[in-house]
């Protein structure tokens, strides 16, 4: 028996070690951690499904690695048997993208060390999530400078899409911020790249959608953690009213963060909500006055409040658990992530709110609007309308039941606004819920689709990595 398939035995299959006499040639940390691992049905059962649970689709095999090596030996041994490989982290795909039908699931979790803290910099594996960077670094008084909302995702898996949080109009997405990433390729090679070193795999892996090479470990840029953040919620009548104020307070760059939302309102349509937030250090918050000068919300609706950072950042997790307590967290989610282009985004946003109900939407979702500057967003393969000011507009449904013909419904719609996006020139953030062509992704890719397809060529020749996008499938 070959030393990859032992490995695979061991790591994959997760009871080899607590069931039979002889370890496998599995290491020593595996062994220690293989009689805590759940059965091998279970390991399956969990990684068919993902937290869109919308598709299906069961694994030959689940692994379970404990270093970057055995990941390489688990690609190897995909290589020799023809089989598919999608890692997997925190589970939170939501069209399927984690899943490899008869194929191997890579569970991230046990690769999810903090290894290295430095002023300017963390070293983790890419299977630690980012609340648990987070911890780390603010202990010593730091933080990444781009935070997703929601702090349970790992960084591996973000770092494959993009990452995008309320701070990248200042700093770009997560894949902006990376200074070094160790990667296994397709192939089976373990590789060290970074703007200097191996850049051709450094940009084709950050926010490559895990088509070239899967992340095992990441360096993180880090900066210093303001100690406090005051959050303003402000209320409006209008889109128009809205978009005008969130321009407005971009452009002048008020705030740290810029977001916002348009929210369900019962028989009155639709609230539409600005969400900023000012960072300070000491005593004396902002000027409220000064923030909010000219601006044209309801202001008596107004709520502002007054965090320490880390409380603010992990603000999400209330939500959660309100979504939690309702049963909401386990509905299927047939979400659409977008980019607007700036010089149409509220014509287009417009015409899409006007074809939606509360049903579409759920009593729990809600649509993300916001405008933020594209001039810190340098990930090669991120895609972004060509403009300077371009808005997110996320249709987040929350379906109030587990109907799964009207979630499907859902996913037959998302198609329909996507068509209508991308004509007035709008692109996707590649995490929605519904079908892409490979003719989709050509065009998605646009003009540097044959430098990509031409590296994906050369770093995982067998097109084994990530199947669940199949964007190189004709």
């Amino acid at each position: 028996m070959t030393s990859d398939r032992r490995e695979f035995l061991g790591t994959s299959l997760g009871i080899a070690a607590a069931v039979t006499s002889h370890s496998c040639g599995l290491t020593a940390a595996t062994q220690a951690n293989a009689a805590e691992m759940p059965s091998r049905d279970g390991l399956r059962t969990e990684a068919s499904g993902d937290f869109g649970r919308l598709i299906h689709r069961e694994p030959r095999a689940v692994a379970q690695p404990v270093s970057s090596a055995e990941v390489a030996s688990l690609l190897r041994l995909a290589g020799s048997e023809g089989l598919k490989v999608a890692a997997r982290g925190q589970g939170h795909s939501i069209y399927g993208r984690s899943l490899s039908e008869d194929g191997i699931v890579i569970d991230m979790n046990r690769l999810k060390s903090i290894r290295e803290l430095r002023a300017d910099r963390i070293v983790v594996e890419a299977g630690a999530t980012w609340k648990s960077v987070l911890d780390a670094t603010l202990a010593q008084g730091l933080t990444p400078p781009v935070l997703t909302n929601y702090l349970g995702l790992s960084v591996g898996g973000t770092l494959a899409v993009g990452g995008i949080g309320g701070a990248s109009s200042r700093h770009g997405m997560q894949t902006d911020n990376v200074l070094e990433l160790d990667v296994v390729i397709g192939d089976g090679r373990e590789l060290t790249c970074s703007a200097e070193s191996n850049p051709t795999a450094f940009d084709a892996v950050r926010a490559g959608l895990g088509q070239c090479g899967i992340i095992t470990r990441a360096t993180l840029r880090l900066e210093r953690a303001p100690e406090r953040v005051r959050r303003f919620q402000l209320f409006y009548l209008g889109l128009t009213e809205l978009m005008a104020d969130q321009r407005r307070v971009l452009a002048e760059e008020r705030f740290d963060q810029l977001q916002g939302a348009i929210l369900p309102d019962g028989a009155s349509g639709w609230r539409y909500q600005l969400d900023g937030a000012v960072y300070y250090s000491g005593d004396r918050p902002p000027d409220d006055a000064a923030l909010l000068k000219r601006l044209s919300d309801s202001r008596s609706a107004a709520v502002i409040t007054d965090l320490t950072y880390g409380e603010d950042a992990a603000a999400f997790a209330k939500f959660e658990a309100l979504l939690r307590s309702k049963g909401q967290w386990s509905t299927p989610k047939p979400w659409l992530l977008t980019f607007l282009p700036g010089r149409n985004a509220e014509q287009i946003a417009r015409e899409i709110l006007a074809g939606l109900t509360e049903a579409d939407v759920g009593p729990f979702g809600r649509i993300t609007c916001y405008p933020m500057q594209t001039r810190a967003c340098r990930t090669p393969l991120l895609r972004l309308p060509d403009e300077s000011v371009v808005f997110p507009f996320n249709v987040i449904r929350m379906p109030a039941s587990n109907d799964a013909a009207a979630a499907e419904r859902m996913v037959t719609q998302n198609r329909a606004l996507y068509d209508r996006i991308r004509r007035a020139g709008g692109v996707q953030y590649p995490v929605g819920a519904f079908t892409m062509s490979h003719g989709d992704w050509r065009d998605h890719f646009g003009s540097i689709w044959p430098r990509f397809s031409e590296i994906k060529q050369r770093l995982d020749p067998a097109n084994l990595l990530t199947p669940g996008y199949r964007i190189f499938q004709d």
